[in-house]
């Protein structure tokens, strides 16, 4: 499996006590230094790739705010802070995705993992969002649509938080599909079982606080995997957040990393069927370090066991 990843994600730093801090990466990538991984710089991303997803009038409004950070950190949103190591962070965590879509494409592996930071499901195209600058997975998921031409691209996202900014790309285009469960209610506030998306291509399970690994893998198994399968994706992307951990501290669901493991599993198996094998996750979100990392760790190396 391909890993890629940077050291400029250690250096976006928002401001101390901040949940989405610098050890976070650090703890994934600790906890794969005893997993088999090919190991890849993620390049800056392309404004081609970008603008596919956020248009360029966004892109040219962040360029002020990255040159503030050289005196102080800058607040996009209540959330969402740059400082003056952002910038390369976020273009090299969005670069993160397509690179990892080119070498599976191009048959160099057929799974990747982009441990990057800042996350990104939450990025809307003409806005910042809940820490997110730029929607990484969907970056990576147009390309693989326009550079390739694929019919059939899925993101499967199961962070705590719905991947909000994922579902607005995802459900105007029908050659896209976007299956997440979530806690509900919970930041940030969507992902209702009726948003379903243009042509039947968003599946949403929301889940209470509260709820633990029978009613989570019930969901994936009753509504998320049969619609992926019906979907029969040439690609599956996965906003992989292991926020749902029982140890997190920003929600109330009681998974553990044996649930994640079961998830790669399943996940590898319909990637096997369908695209031969070819699936790229991207850290999202997991704010208990220690859960973090065995959780990360328990998807990957389940998925290389698949």
């Amino acid at each position: 499996m391909l890993l890629y990843t940077h050291p400029s994600m250690l250096r976006h730093e928002p401001p101390p006590g901040h949940a989405e801090h610098a050890g976070r990466l650090q703890a994934v990538l600790d906890a794969f230094e005893n997993l088999s991984l090919d190991r890849r710089e993620a390049p800056y991303a392309t404004a081609q790739c970008i603008t596919r997803v956020h248009p360029t009038r966004y892109v040219e409004a962040l360029e002020p705010a990255f040159a503030e950070t050289a005196s102080a950190r800058v607040r996009l949103d209540p959330d969402t802070y740059i400082s003056e190591g952002s910038r390369e962070a976020i273009y090299r965590a969005a670069g993160a995705c397509v690179a990892a879509v080119d070498a599976v494409m191009a048959g160099e592996d057929d799974m990747a993992f982009c441990a990057v930071r800042p996350p990104g499901h939450h990025a809307e195209p003409i806005s910042p969002m809940g820490f997110c600058i730029f929607n990484n997975v969907a970056i990576g998921a147009l390309h693989a649509l326009d550079a390739y031409g694929l019919q059939r691209v899925a993101v499967v996202d199961f962070d705590v938080h719905h991947g909000n900014g994922t579902q607005t790309v995802a459900e105007a285009d029908p050659r896209l599909f976007f299956a997440s469960t979530h806690q509900a209610p919970l930041y940030p506030g969507t992902g209702a079982a009726r948003e379903t998306g243009i042509a039947g291509n968003v599946v949403n399970a929301p889940l209470p606080a509260g709820a633990g690994s029978a009613q989570w893998r019930q969901a994936m198994e009753a509504r998320v995997l049969p619609a992926l399968d019906a979907f029969a994706p040439e690609l599956i992307l996965v906003s992989a957040g292991f926020d749902a951990h029982k140890a997190d501290p920003l929600a109330q669901m009681e998974l553990d990393e044996t649930d994640f493991a079961w998830a790669a599993s399943r996940l590898r198996e319909l990637s096997l069927r369908h695209c031969q094998g070819k699936l790229v996750s991207t850290l999202e979100g997991g704010y208990d370090l220690a859960a973090l990392a065995r959780s990360a760790q328990a998807y990957v190396a389940a998925l290389q066991q698949g």
